[in-house]
C-alpha cells in the first residue's frame, strides 16, 4: 500500500469507523426463526390455515447509536470522487440493513425495509423463473439425491473439501435456521443444519457454493487494507449468490432440480409483492405448482421470515448476470476479491490505483475449467432474459 498521507488515512479512517458499526450486525443471525420446527408442526395441524408466529434472536445493539455513527462519517473529505460515492452508498446501505434487523417480526415494516435493501422481482424475472418450471427435473431417486450424510459426517467432507484452500473457518451446528447450511462473514464461520441429511449432490453443491465462493471471498475480503471488501459492497449480495450458484455450474453440479428451486424463490418473494400471507404463499406453491408440504413450507419460510425478506429471488438474478459475464470472457477473478457488487467495479478500479485493494489470493476452483455437461442446464442460462 502508499505511503498513508493525509488524503489516505481519511478512506482508511472512514473505513475503520464503518467497520465498527457492520461488524456488530450480520442481518442472517437476526432473521432466522429460532422456532420453526415448533411452529412448522402447529401449521400442519391448523391444515395450512394459520400462519406460523416466528420468534427471533433479540437485537444487542443500540440501532439510534448505530445510525449516528454511520451518517456522521466526514466522507466530503474523500478527495477522489469515485471512492466518495461509494463510501456514500455504502453508508445508506448499511443504513438500511440496521432498519431492516430492527424491524424484523413486524411485518410490513420489515418488509418495506427489505425493499428498500434488496429489491423485489422484475416482471422479467417473474417469467425467467416459470420458464425454469417448464422443464422436467432429474429423477429424484437418482442415488446423487438420495439423503446419506449426518451433519457430522457433512462437516468432515467441508473439512475435506477445504484442504485446497490456504485458510481456515468455524464450523458450528444450528436447529435454528431455514438453510440447510450458510456461512456468516463477519464470524469466518459455516453453519450446518443439524436437522438435515445431506445428499451427495447436496455436499457437491455446498461445497462449491458456500466455501468455493462465500467463505473464499471472505478471506479475500480480509486482506485487503480496507474492510468494505470484507463487510460487503451496496448491493453485493446478488453478485455473491451469483457467483456462488455459478460455481455449482461450472463444477457441472447445477441441476435442473436446483434451478428449479431457485425459481420457486422468485416466485415466492413475488408473492409477497402480492401481498400473499404465509399460508397464503404455501398454498400456492402445494395446489399450483404442486410441491410436497415439507418444500412448500421450506420455501415460504424463506420469503416470510422477519415479515417478508425479499432476498431470496437474487440468486437467479445474480446468476445470470455472472453466467453473462463470464460468457463475455471477462476475468472471474477481480469478483472474487471479496463481498463487492458488479455496479461497483469501476470504484473498485479506483481503490486498486489508490493502494487500496490487492488482487485475490484465494480463487475459487471450480472457475480453473467449465465442467459442465448438463445440456439443458446450458440451454436455460442461455434463454434467460
Amino acid at each position: 500500500m502508499k505511503d498513508i498521507n493525509v488524503a489516505s488515512k481519511v478512506v482508511i479512517d472512514i473505513d475503520n469507523n464503518i467497520n465498527e458499526v457492520v461488524k456488530k450486525i450480520e442481518l442472517l443471525s437476526y432473521v432466522n426463526p429460532l422456532n420453526i420446527e415448533e411452529e412448522k408442526e402447529k401449521f400442519f395441524k391448523s391444515k395450512y390455515l394459520k400462519d406460523p408466529k416466528f420468534k427471533y434472536p433479540k437485537m444487542d445493539f443500540d440501532r439510534f447509536q448505530l445510525h449516528r455513527e454511520l451518517i456522521s462519517q466526514p466522507i466530503e473529505y474523500i478527495e477522489d470522487e469515485n471512492i466518495r460515492e461509494l463510501y456514500e452508498d455504502v453508508i445508506y446501505a448499511y443504513s438500511g440493513l440496521v432498519q431492516c434487523i430492527q424491524t424484523i417480526g413486524t411485518k410490513r415494516k420489515f418488509y418495506y425495509n427489505s425493499l428498500r435493501s434488496f429489491g423485489t422481482p422484475k416482471e422479467q424475472d417473474v417469467e425467467n423463473a416459470k420458464f425454469i418450471l417448464h422443464f422436467e427435473d432429474e429423477d429424484p431417486s437418482e442415488a446423487q439425491f438420495q439423503p446419506k450424510y449426518s451433519p457430522k459426517e457433512t462437516e468432515k467432507l467441508f473439512r475435506d473439501y477445504s484442504k485446497q484452500y490456504d485458510f481456515s473457518y468455524h464450523i458450528k451446528f444450528s436447529k435454528d435456521m431455514s438453510a440447510i447450511a450458510m456461512v456468516l462473514n463477519n464470524f469466518q464461520t459455516l453453519v450446518i443444519n443439524e436437522k438435515h441429511t445431506f445428499s451427495d449432490n447436496e455436499i457437491a453443491v455446498l461445497t462449491n457454493h458456500e466455501i468455493g465462493v462465500h467463505m473464499v471471498t471472505t478471506m479475500n475480503g480480509l486482506l485487503h487494507p480496507l474492510k468494505i471488501f470484507s463487510n460487503g459492497f451496496p448491493n453485493y449480495e446478488e453478485t455473491q449468490e451469483g457467483l456462488a450458484v455459478f460455481s455449482e455450474y461450472m463444477s457441472n453440479n447445477l441441476t435442473v432440480k436446483r434451478l428449479k428451486e431457485l425459481a420457486y424463490r422468485v416466485i415466492a418473494v413475488n408473492s409477497l409483492a402480492k401481498g400473499y400471507s404465509f399460508s397464503e404463499t404455501f398454498r400456492m406453491f402445494v395446489n399450483n405448482y404442486d410441491l410436497d408440504r415439507e418444500t412448500a413450507f421450506n420455501i415460504s419460510v424463506r420469503a416470510h421470515r422477519g415479515g417478508g425478506f425479499t432476498k431470496d429471488y437474487l440468486y437467479l438474478t445474480g446468476l445470470k448476470k455472472i453466467y453473462n459475464y463470464y460468457k463475455s470472457g471477462k476475468d472471474m477473478k477481480p469478483l472474487l476479491r471479496g463481498k463487492i457488487a458488479l455496479d461497483y467495479l469501476e470504484n473498485i478500479d479506483s481503490l486498486v490505483k489508490n493502494g487500496y485493494a490487492v488482487d485475490s489470493k484465494h480463487i475459487t476452483d471450480s472457475y480453473m475449467e467449465n465442467k459442465n455437461t448438463n445440456k439443458t442446464v446450458d440451454f436455460i442460462l442461455e434463454n434467460l432474459k
